[in-house]
C-alpha cells in the first residue's frame, strides 16, 4: 500500500515514536530467540553407563572392570548400554580375583547383558536433563529426536496458524498471547511427570516459540517505514535474537537441572508482559480491516510524541478504497503453483529453505559430538552469527544476491565437508564448524533478502510464509542427523555439506535481483535461467507498460533472521 507510506510522511522515520518502538520491538523478540535452543539443553545426554546395585557387594575396581569398553571414534569409551553379566563378575569376585589388565582382558569373551539396573549418568556438566530422569537412552534413544520434532512440529504449525490468526485478530493480541505461551508452558515443563506429558507442552512451547518470532517482525515491518524499517529487519532484529540465543548457554550453564532451566526460560517472556502498555497496534493493519478511526487516533497520538502536526484528514477515501481492493485481490497459495516460472521459482526457493534450515539445525544439534566443554561450544557456535549477519547486511547493500548466497554457501559448505577428516584434532574442528556456521548463517541473511525480492508483491507474504513452512520442515528433520552418526561418525557432516552444496547447484537457475524494481504482480516476475553462461538475469516483464521503480534504484530490502 504505496498511498499508506505517503499518508504517513508528516510522522517521518527516526522520531521518538520510532525510536521507542524500534527499542520495545527488540526486547519482544529476546523470548523468542531464549526458547530457540532449549531442546539441546533440556535434551541433553550426559556420558552413562550401566548402573551396578549396591547389594552386589563389588569393589569400585570390579565395578569399573564390569563395564565394557569400547573403540568410539578412535578413542576408549566405556559402554553406555551393556554390561558384563553381573553374576559371573560377582562369582569371581568372590574367588578373590582381582581386575588386573589381563583378567580385564579375559572378560571380554564373557557374555554382555543389558542395563537392567537402571543406568548411572555424568554430573559433570548436567546435573540433570530430561534424558537422564526418564531414560530416553539404548533402547528408548529413539524418544530423543522425537522429543525435538514435536519442538519443530508445533513451529511448523505456528508457521500456519500464527498469520492467520494475527490477520484477524491483530499483531498485538497475538503477539503477546505467543509469549505468554512461552512463559506459562516453560513453566509447565518444569512440572512434567513423564515423558508424554514433556512431548506435548514442548509441542506448545514450539508453536508459541516461531508465532512471537513472525509476529514482532510483521508488526516492526508494518510500523517502521523507510531505512528505519530496513535497519530494523536486517540487522537490530537478528541481533537481539541472537543475544536472547547466546543467554542460554549461559544460562544453562549456571543452572544444571532442566527443571530448574525450565523455569528461568519463563522469565523473559514474563519481563515483557508489561511492555502491553507500550507497544501499539499496527495501524496499518487497522486501515486493512477498516477501523479508520482508530488508526488515526493512534497516528495523532504518534505525531503528538514526534513534536510534528497532523493533516486534519490522515486517510483520505481514496486510500481506504485502494487498501481494500488490494486486500480483496490477495492470491492464495496455489497461485505459486499456478504458473510454470513462479512454479519452478517457488520449487528452487523451498528447497533452498529447507537445505540450508537443516545444515543450520544440524550443524547445532551435531555440536553435541564435539569434545569439550558444551556451553562454551555452544557459546562461540552462536556468538559468531552476530558477525554473519552483520556481514549479510553489508554484503546485501552493494554485492548482488546471487553471487553473495553461492560465496557464503560454498564457505560454509566446504567448511563442514572438511570437518570429516579433522575429528581428530578437536581446536581444528570447532574451528572448521565456527567457519561453517559463519557461511549459513551468511547465506540464511542472503536468501531471506533474496526470496523477498523475487516474489511480486501480491503474494510476498504468502510465500515467505511456505518458506518458512519448509524451513520448519528442514529443522524438523535435523534432529534425526545425529542418529546417522550410528553407521558413519562422518555422515551428518557429510550430508550437511552436501545439502548446502546443492543448494548452491540449485540458485544458478535464479535470476538477479541487485538493483532492479521489486516485482508487483506475477507478470512481472524475473524468469528462471537456462543453462545460460555468464548468468545474464532475464530482466522482468512490464505490466501495462509500466514499472512500479526505476531499475536504477536499489530495492528496499526485506531481511530478517532465521525462522
Amino acid at each position: 500500500m504505496q498511498d499508506y507510506e505517503e499518508s504517513l510522511s508528516f510522522l517521518g522515520t527516526w522520531g521518538p515514536f520510532q525510536k521507542r518502538l524500534f527499542f520495545l520491538l527488540c526486547l519482544t523478540i529476546f523470548p523468542s530467540g531464549f526458547n530457540l535452543l532449549s531442546v539441546i539443553f533440556l535434551l541433553a545426554t550426559p556420558p552413562h553407563h550401566c548402573f551396578i546395585p549396591h547389594h552386589s557387594n563389588l569393589s569400585q575396581d570390579w565395578i569399573q572392570a564390569s563395564i565394557p569398553v569400547q573403540q568410539v571414534a578412535g578413542r576408549p569409551e566405556r559402554s553406555g548400554c551393556s554390561r558384563y553379566e553381573l553374576d559371573l563378575v560377582q562369582n569371581l569376585s568372590a574367588l578373590g580375583a582381582r581386575p588386573s589388565q589381563d583378567l580385564v582382558h579375559n572378560l571380554s569373551s564373557l557374555t554382555q547383558e543389558g542395563c537392567k539396573d537402571g543406568w548411572t549418568y555424568s554430573t559433570e556438566y548436567y546435573q540433570s536433563t530430561v534424558v537422564s530422569e526418564f531414560d530416553l537412552v539404548c533402547g528408548e534413544q529413539w524418544k530423543q529426536p522425537l522429543t525435538s520434532l514435536a519442538y519443530f512440529v508445533g513451529g511448523l504449525s505456528g508457521c500456519f496458524v500464527s498469520g492467520l490468526i494475527s490477520d484477524r485478530f491483530g499483531r498485538k493480541p497475538v503477539l503477546f498471547g505467543a509469549i505468554a505461551v512461552l512463559s506459562i508452558f516453560s513453566s509447565a515443563l518444569a512440572f512434567a511427570t513423564s515423558w508424554p506429558v514433556f512431548i506435548v507442552l514442548f509441542f506448545i512451547l514450539g508453536l508459541g516459540q516461531i508465532t512471537s518470532y513472525i509476529v514482532v517482525f510483521v508488526l516492526g515491518s508494518e510500523i517502521l517505514m523507510g531505512s528505519t524499517r530496513v535497519l530494523f529487519c536486517s540487522l537490530c532484529m537478528p541481533w537481539a535474537y541472537v543475544l536472547g540465543v547466546l543467554m542460554l548457554p549461559v544460562t544453562a550453564y549456571l543452572v544444571r537441572s532442566w527443571r530448574h532451566l525450565s523455569l528461568v526460560m519463563a522469565v523473559p517472556g514474563l519481563a515483557c508482559i508489561p511492555l502491553w502498555w507500550l507497544i501499539p497496534e499496527s495501524s496499518r493493519w487497522l486501515v486493512s480491516r477498516g477501523r479508520i478511526q482508530e488508526a488515526e487516533l493512534l497516528l495523532r497520538s504518534a505525531a503528538l510524541e514526534n513534536r510534528v502536526e497532523a493533516p486534519h484528514v490522515i486517510f483520505l477515501s481514496a486510500n481506504v478504497e485502494k487498501a481494500t481492493s488490494e486486500k480483496a485481490e490477495s492470491l492464495s497459495f496455489l497461485d505459486l503453483l499456478r504458473t510454470s516460472n513462479i512454479r519452478h521459482m517457488s520449487l528452487i526457493l523451498w528447497i533452498m529453505w529447507f537445505s540450508i534450515s537443516v545444515c543450520y539445525f544440524g550443524l547445532s544439534f551435531n555440536v553435541s559430538g564435539l569434545y569439550g566443554n558444551p556451553f562454551l561450544n555452544y557459546f562461540l557456535l552462536t556468538a559468531v552469527e552476530l558477525p554473519a549477519y552483520t556481514a549479510s547486511w553489508l554484503t546485501a547493500r552493494s554485492l548482488p544476491r546471487r553471487l553473495s548466497y553461492i560465496f557464503f554457501t560454498l564457505l560454509g559448505g566446504l567448511a563442514l565437508l572438511l570437518i570429516q577428516i579433522t575429528l581428530s584434532q578437536p581446536v581444528l574442528t570447532l574451528i572448521l564448524v565456527l567457519v561453517g556456521k559463519f557461511g549459513i548463517l551468511g547465506a540464511m541473511g542472503m536468501l531471506y533478502i533474496y526470496t523477498g525480492e523475487l516474489s511480486p508483491t501480491v503474494i510476498r507474504n504468502t510465500a515467505m510464509s511456505t518458506c518458512a513452512m519448509f524451513s520448519r520442515v528442514g529443522s524438523s528433520v535435523s534432529p534425526y542427523l545425529l542418529q546417522l552418526a550410528v553407521f558413519n561418525q562422518f555422515l551428518p557432516w557429510i550430508i550437511v555439506g552436501c545439502l548446502s552444496l546443492l543448494s548452491v547447484v540449485i540458485c544458478v537457475f535464479l535470476p538477479e535481483t541487485f538493483r532492479r524494481p521489486l516485482p508487483d504482480t506475477i507478470q512481472q516476475m524475473a524468469v528462471t535461467q537456462r543453462f545460460k553462461w555468464p548468468w545474464a538475469s532475464t530482466p522482468p516483464a512490464k505490466d501495462d507498460g509500466k514499472l512500479t521503480q526505476d531499475s536504477t534504484t536499489a530495492p528496499e530490502i526485506i531481511c530478517t533472521t532465521r525462522l
